[in-house]
């Protein structure tokens, strides 16, 4: 312990960065505020992660469950996560608000989310109505996500201008790798096999479906631990340094008299609906849809989309790097555009098959034949999809490359848009505005997977994904041509020595943060405000 504790030292921050000396908080609050961010990572890595886990093994469990259940009934159990959050993430905004704290919702969220998923993975119990209890489990898993709107709103009253930017890009960064780890975690227990093992007199089955929540019990229940006192400290920062730097007396008084572009911010808020509706259609229809085109068993299903999904996280890693150096070579509403809303309007576009041939038709199940499910002859696209002989078959060649595009204009484009929205909206508590780009994220999330497979399941290939290749275009003409109206404004800044004697006479207090409402109008201020 000795030996951490000299390595810690070694390694910590001696000293305040040059850039954030100014007098508004000591090198230790700094520590602290920075630490409190990062357990924000990882908490919003872990939400993400708990959407994405059972992506791709969802319908292979919920056959095993019930095999009358149906492709349009799993579209509702993946929609059930993010129409929980989109539900409750307005409540435990205003909790949070109420409270002035977000420590107690967040500590409670994890303990709903930890039983959640520990729920998920008692399904194998075989309750009555299984299919049902799959849904509520699904849906009680995104009430406890919809502490991401808490989150959001923390880190932008936690961070200074400056930092707004990496932070935003880091929280980008963790929700992403959550929705790619998340079906990575499912491929790696899939050795586990269907049956798996029993444990606990026969009350915990641990196989290659319900490993998946058994790992968020594990991890939530770290997230718990790390918000507890002494660990997690809350350190709000953003307004007092907005009211430092425009030299005024009142903190809210001096946000409230810069008007954010609201065209800008809802261009933003609706690009992000139709970037995250694309995304969750690859990770929704992925499994079923391998299986339908390519004749590949369940376990084959899982365990190649699995090794897609881990070169696509490490795809998605190398892209991250990337995007701080493009941005320095061109703009970012442009490399927004053109590097993210193009590649995925391309990876849509390669998913519309040009097979010579229609996908290999599936025999219906004859138990009378002893022949094992994974049988060939029962492989291939099923004959209650009537368009399975019909519409030609999505090459392997074609999924491979619309995937790649997708794994490097995703990330390109969730972080830009958050990063734009963030500056778009200036220096100012950007928890309400946050909501609504969470909403946003929830209903797509909610309304692709529905949308989605009834149309997979009803129409087939060429009209899923021809409608969102349509989305995709025409949100990346409608972003070009407003283009010159995501270009942040820009402040009058104080010198370093100003700060520090502002900061004295007007102490370091904060007053309660009052958040602005998105549909509301508030006078300019003195500050100038440039746009192109």
């Amino acid at each position: 312990m000795e030996c951490v504790r000299r390595l810690s030292n070694r390694l910590g921050t001696k000293r305040l960065p040059e850039d954030v000396d100014d007098g508004l908080e000591t090198l230790e609050e700094y520590k602290q505020r920075w630490r409190s961010v990062r357990i924000i990572y990882f908490t919003m890595f872990l939400m993400a992660l708990g959407f994405s886990i059972i992506l791709t093994g969802i319908w292979p469990f919920l056959d095993k469950l019930d095999p009358n259940a149906g492709k349009e009934f799993m579209g509702l159990i993946v929609a059930a996560n993010p129409l929980g959050q989109m539900i409750f993430s307005p409540i435990f905004g205003w909790w949070g608000n109420k409270l002035g704290k977000i420590r107690l919702p967040l500590l409670i969220s994890l303990a709903l989310f930890t039983f959640a998923s520990g729920l998920y993975s008692s399904l194998e119990l075989r309750p009555d109505n299984v299919k049902y209890w799959m849904l509520v489990s699904r849906f009680l898993i995104g009430v406890s996500s919809a502490n991401i709107a808490l989150c959001r709103s923390y880190l932008s009253a936690a961070t200074r201008i400056s930092e707004r930017t990496h932070a935003v890009s880091m929280v980008s960064l963790a929700q992403v790798l959550g929705f790619i780890i998340g079906p990575t975690l499912q491929a790696a227990v899939t050795p586990l096999g269907d049956h798996g093992h029993v444990w606990l007199w026969g009350k915990m089955h641990f196989n290659m479906y319900t490993a998946s929540g058994w790992i968020n019990v594990l991890m939530s229940i770290g997230n718990f631990i790390m918000f507890l006192p002494g660990i997690f400290e809350e350190h709000k920062i953003a307004a007092r340094e907005v009211m430092v730097m425009q030299g005024g007396t009142s903190e809210k008084e001096t946000w409230k008299g810069i008007k954010p572009n609201y065209f800008s911010a809802w261009t933003l808020i609706i690009a992000f609906f139709v970037l995250v509706f694309n995304f969750v259609l690859l990770e929704t229809l992925g499994t079923s849809l391998t299986m339908d085109m390519f004749a590949w068993s369940k376990d084959e299903a899982l365990w190649y989309m699995g090794i897609m999904m881990t070169t696509a996280a490490i795809v998605s890693l190398v892209t991250f790097v990337l995007i701080e150096p493009m941005c320095k070579l061109f703009a970012e509403r442009y490399v927004l555009i053109w590097g993210g809303f193009s590649l995925m309007f391309l990876g849509r576009v390669l998913f519309v098959p040009w097979g010579p041939d229609p996908p290999k038709l599936a025999q219906p199940f004859n138990a009378s034949l002893n022949l094992s499910a994974d049988d060939p002859i029962y492989l291939g696209c099923p004959h209650t999809q009537e368009w399975c002989g019909e519409i030609p078959a999505l090459t392997l060649t074609q999924f491979i490359i619309g995937f790649a595009f997708t794994s490097v204009g995703y990330p390109i484009g969730v972080t830009l848009i958050q990063t734009i929205f963030s500056k778009v909206l200036g220096p100012r508590p950007q928890g309400v505005w946050m909501g609504w780009m969470t909403g946003s994220g929830c209903l797509s999330r909610a309304l692709g997977p529905v949308f989605v497979s009834s149309i997979y399941a009803r129409l087939g290939t060429n009209w899923t994904f021809g409608v969102t290749s349509f989305m995709m275009l025409i949100s990346m003409i409608w972003l070009q041509f407003s283009n010159r109206l995501l270009i942040p404004p820009t402040f009058d800044k104080a010198t370093p020595v100003e700060l520090q004697e502002l900061s004295k006479h007007n102490g370091t207090k904060p007053e309660e943060d009052e958040e602005d409402d998105p549909n509301s109008d508030h006078h300019s201020s003195h500050n100038s405000l440039s746009k192109a």
